[in-house]
This record gives C-alpha cells, structure tokens and sequence, in this order.
C-alpha cells in the first residue's frame, strides 16, 4: 500500500493526513523513505534535506494519532472500571496509562514489553506506534559514507539510491548485474528492500518442487511442518503425515527428487519440524 508522505499537523487531519493514517491501520508494518539526496531539481517540503528531522515529524503525528485513540479507550475503560462488574478491567486501566506515559514520552508503544494478554488487547487498538518500522533511506548515487540513522532502537535501517533502482529497472537482467558488479554491489534495492521487510515480519520462504511448477511459499519463523502444508491447502494441516525435505542448493546440485533421493542429503521429516528458510518441502498428505 504505497502512502503518500505525512505533513506535520497529519494527525489533527492537516492534508489529507487523516485518510492516510487510517489506510497505515490496516498494514502489518510501516516502510518509511526518507529523504537523504541532494538535488536542487527535486523541492523538499521544508527546503532542507535533514532525514532525521523528517523521520520525527512522521513519528511525532503517528504518536500524536496514538494519543488519541489509546486516551479515548483510557477514558471509556475508566468508566467500566467504576461499574466493576467486568473482569481484567483494572489491569486494562493499567496498560493503557502505561502505553500513554510511552506516547508522551515521544517513544513508539512498539518499544515497551507486553505480556500475551496484554498484547492482545493492544491488537484491537491497532496502534500505528506498535507496527514494526523500517527506514528506507534514499541516497545519493554517489554516496560512500552511511547515510545517518533516523529509527529507534530495534528498528531497522537500510540505504537505497531511488535514482540508481530506476536506471537499474531499464537495462535486461544481464546488464543490470553487470552494472551492479561495476558499481562494487551484489544485490539491488529491491533485494534488500525485500530481505529487509520479512527479517522485520519474521517470516521465511519454503519451496515445491512438482511437475506443474516450483513455487515459494511464506510462512512464519518458526513455523512446524503441518502449519507449512497448512498455506498450501488448509486441508493439508489435518491430513500431514510427513515432509520429504532438503535444502534448495542440494535440490539444484543433485537435479531435483530423483538425485535427492540417492544423494544421501533427503531428509524424512515429521509433525514437529520446524521449517527452514530455503527448505524445499515434499508433503505426503492423508486425503
């Protein structure tokens, strides 16, 4: 869901901000480009280019949003306190002035510690602070010094030049890499942009290998072996019995299941294994 840029006033709806906060509700978690390249062509909003300093006016209106939508439920909460005829309510009012104390503090919720239940209840807020957040920083093309840090702690950080990624979406594979190779870097933007997001979400890629196709599957780190079968066919989570399973470099080496087969590195796996980032799965299911 591509957002346009949040002005400083978004969250009281300056521009179109509250719109746009509510569309940031429904994702799972928050890219944010930042602005680092200099080019007198290209105008800036504040006519400086301070990555930093645009990085906090987002956060400041997402945690602004947050205030209110957290300070309304605190208020609702308190009220059902006093009624005392629902359980866990106290320990509610607790959690909600806690989340407001972060806010204030100019902290993201996301930075706090919350028990099962408790992150449970937040769920339901949607709260925009407590979305995972990686920091895309748009560099120049001839960059050689890190670009400054602009997240919080235990956010993540990369550096893209958008103008080298559009030169790079011109040319054929081929000449993409090997521009790539003279440029002294191994992968693209996208590449990283994309490793970036799921190290952030937690998630990694399984494959099938069959007849029709090979295909990529994402499921959650730490996912066991029915859960696996389960995003290919829901049917699949009751009906596993086991997973013929290796890793994908052996899958090429030895020339896909027949070689794997012989090779000695074909592993037979049951309801407890937990997936591997890179595993290429056979299920055997019970239909």
């Amino acid at each position: 869901m591509d957002i346009a840029g949040l002005v400083e006033g978004a969250s009281e709806g300056a521009g179109l901000g509250n719109k746009f906060l509510s569309h940031i509700r429904e994702v799972d978690a928050i890219v944010q480009v930042v602005r680092a390249f200099s080019d007198s062509n290209v105008i800036h909003v504040n006519n400086k280019v301070d990555p930093k300093n645009d990085s906090e006016v987002i956060n400041t209106e997402l945690a602004l949003a947050d205030l209110q939508t957290a300070g309304k439920r605190l208020e609702n909460t308190k009220k059902l306190l006093k009624s005392g005829t629902i359980k866990g309510i106290q320990q509610q009012v607790e959690l909600l002035e806690r989340v407001l104390k972060q806010l204030e503090d100019g902290k993201p919720a996301r930075l706090l510690e919350y028990a099962e239940e408790e992150a449970e209840i937040l769920k339901e807020l949607q709260l925009l602070t407590m979305k995972p957040m990686l920091y895309v920083v748009n560099t120049d093309e001839a960059q050689t010094s890190p670009a400054p840090l602009v997240g919080e702690e235990g956010d993540l950080d990369i550096n893209i030049c958008a103008k080298l990624e559009a030169e790079l979406a011109e040319l054929s594979e081929v000449e993409a890499r090997q521009y790539l190779k003279e440029l002294g870097m191994n992968e693209t933007g996208l590449d990283k942009l994309i490793t970036a997001s799921y190290e952030l979400l937690g998630l990694i890629t399984f494959l099938t290998s069959g007849e029709p196709e090979t295909r990529a599957w994402t499921v959650k780190q730490g996912a066991k072996a029915p859960e696996a079968a389960g995003v290919i066919h829901t049917d699949f989570i009751k009906g596993f019995i086991k997973a013929d399973v290796c890793s994908w470099q052996d899958f090429i080496q030895f020339g896909g299941w027949s070689g794997i087969k012989t090779s000695g590195k074909l592993r037979l796996e049951g309801k407890d294994y937990i997936v591997r980032d890179g595993d290429v799965v056979y299920f055997h299911i019970n239909v």
